[in-house]
């Protein structure tokens, strides 16, 4: 196998190999992109072509390549077939011999709609870079341009990438990896071009819903000054908004330039829903700061074909939920009561996962590629998110250098100081230089903060960090309480089916299992939605008979009911806070 020399950018000559590539999507309601990727002054007698198996941004191998179909490769010159094999799963080798232009054809079926994938139907047509473009081994720096040829004049398109001046939907990508970060949307959608702080914005919106576009863009012009307040003004010429309006979706895949969101078409009327998505927005965005420009060092420069490990997620992604619920605060989107419930909410959602108490919040990171996005029965037992802990941990050391420093000093300043030493010459940061930096800003020694919340599983403890700022955790009962059992129950097809069950909860011990059917209980059917009810009827300790299909097989487990855990918890004011409580909590939060 030949390998290509990398060309780097300052090499690129007239002679240099050029790459264009053109994408077609003649029949839209095949959900079948028509790439062609013309090569030209090729000089190896092997083309190496290979398609990355996941995308920046969302770490998960996705093997793209199996999208892939009708693969050909011409000769520009005399157009006679040339030879070519699939040699590995996202690896095609071309033998070109003396031929130095040459034109690879292939098709790509999408039909999956999500940020970090394909969709085409007859309405439109939505790709990343890294799920449609292959790219050659040594040749990542070169420049790529891509015509889009829509299926009539009434599609349009639009992307981050700059337009070539006087060619009619085609763009240049300076390289490989500001194609992969270049999303595009093709088709009937609606655009709405908008400026902050000099500079133009665009929010393209594809799907019809209850979103009213003014209000839209009026709060999202709140969130980008305001994080553009926080990082000292704007990294780029120009921002597009990419929107998919579906029945139930929700996501997020950020981009140097722009940003791939997807939510409920009805979700923007009911003011919770609505503040819901302008967190999305603001964590999407601040991400063009926070991993965009200022990654892992395992992350500076991407591996497309395998995983890319790095401990440093929950910085990347963890701090940056943090900052989605503050931005929107900070903006005058909501008000401080309205953060301290969506905070109780968060810290409801992390007491609620028993898994918190197996993985670390490092390894949650490190484990992204294999359990994050591959979720099972057993996940919520044994594994935590790293943006759920890794948001509540940035939380605990905002309050701790607040605490320390009077609010003089905050994880603001981290965040600047991160910015100004690896974001804006993006180098990659190891996790010492993030713990160096964060030590640095609160003028203490963590190392007993990070060995305690990152690399074990000690509890956090949010009493501890939040007493300086006049709050305390509130765990609420219900007025009715009811016995804990430990088990999940939906309804599925007519079935009531246990989705999961906690690992050491009564259920657990008693043998019931996730995937099991729920029959009765005592002897009497009981449903789902019955589930709650009927479990207030008992009390601690009463040794109840649950009766299930276990593979097919019927079983009656008796099963000891144990004390009622808190419904929810809320983060509220203490009695008669302090003096400097109160300042702590307004120089945090503000005065409403």
């Amino acid at each position: 196998m030949t390998k290509a020399t990398l060309i780097e950018p300052n090499q690129i000559t007239k002679t240099s190999p050029k790459i264009s590539y053109q994408v077609a999507m003649s029949q839209p309601n095949s959900h079948l992109f028509e790439v062609t990727l013309a090569l030209q002054n090729w000089s190896d007698e092997v083309l190496n072509l290979k398609l990355p198996v996941w995308t920046p941004g969302s770490y998960l191998v996705r093997e793209y390549a199996r999208h892939i179909q009708d693969f050909r490769a011409f000769s520009s010159q005399n157009k006679k077939k040339l030879l070519s094999q699939k040699v590995g799963k996202n690896h095609w080798e071309v033998e070109t011999k003396e031929n130095s232009d040459i034109i690879i054809k292939y098709r790509v079926f999408a039909n999956e709609l999500t940020v970090r994938t394909n969709h085409l139907d007859s309405t439109h047509g939505y790709f990343n870079g890294a799920a449609l473009f292959y790219f050659i081994p040594g040749l990542e720096k070169q420049p790529i341009t891509v015509e889009i040829i829509p299926p009539n004049s009434n599609w349009k398109v639009r992307t981050a990438l700059p337009s070539i001046p006087g060619k009619f939907n085609q763009f240049e990508a300076q390289d490989f990896n500001t194609l992969v970060d270049s999303p595009f949307e093709i088709g009937i959608h609606e655009t709405y071009e908008f400026e902050v702080l000099g500079k133009p914005h665009q929010y393209v919106i594809w799907g019809k819903g209850n979103i009213k576009p003014n209000q839209l863009i009026e709060d999202t012009k709140k969130i980008i000054e305001s994080e553009a307040k926080l990082y000292g003004g704007l990294p780029y010429d120009n921002y597009l908004f990419i929107l998919h309006l579906t029945n139930n979706g929700f996501g997020g895949l950020e981009h140097k330039n722009s940003c791939s969101l997807i939510y409920s078409r009805f979700g923007f009327r009911d003011k919770q829903k609505y503040n819901r998505f302008l967190q999305l927005v603001a964590h999407e965005f601040f991400h063009l700061w926070n991993v965009k420009r200022m990654r892992p060092k395992e992350l500076e420069t991407f591996d497309y074909e395998q995983e890319n490990y790095t401990r440093s997620l929950w910085f990347s992604e963890g701090t940056t939920s943090y900052y989605d619920l503050v931005i929107p605060l900070k903006a005058g989107i909501y008000n401080r009561p309205k953060f301290l419930e969506m905070l109780g909410k968060e810290i409801t959602r992390f007491l609620a996962i028993p898994g918190r108490k197996v993985q670390p919040l490092n390894e949650s990171s490190f484990d992204a590629w294999i359990k994050l996005y591959r979720r099972d029965l057993n996940s919520d037992n044994s594994q935590i998110s790293y943006y759920l802990k890794g948001e509540l941990v940035s939380l605990l050391l905002d309050l701790l250098i607040r605490a320390k420093h009077e609010n003089q000093r905050s994880l603001d300043d981290v965040m600047v100081q991160m910015w100004e030493q690896f974001g804006q010459p993006e180098i990659g940061f190891t996790p010492q230089q993030l713990q160096q930096v964060i030590e640095s800003v609160a003028d203490m020694d963590l190392q007993s903060f990070f060995n305690r919340y990152l690399d074990t599983t000690e509890e956090l403890p949010f009493d501890e960090y939040l007493a300086p700022f006049g709050l305390t955790l509130k765990p609420v009962m219900e007025a009715e309480t009811t016995p804990y059992l430990g088990m999940r129950v939906q309804s599925e097809n007519n079935k009531e089916m246990i989705k999961f069950v906690e690992a050491g909860s009564p259920a657990g011990l008693g043998g019931i299992d996730a995937d099991d059917e729920l029959l009765a209980i005592d002897g009497i059917r009981v449903s789902a939605d019955q589930l709650t009810e009927r479990l207030k009827d008992y009390q601690t300790g009463d040794m109840i008979e649950i009766t299930v299909f276990h593979q097919d097989r019927l079983k009656t487990l008796s099963v000891a009911l144990a004390d009622p855990k808190p419904s929810h918890y809320e983060v509220v004011l203490v009695e008669n806070p302090s003096t400097l409580q109160t300042q702590n909590l307004v120089g945090w939060l503000g005065k409403n």
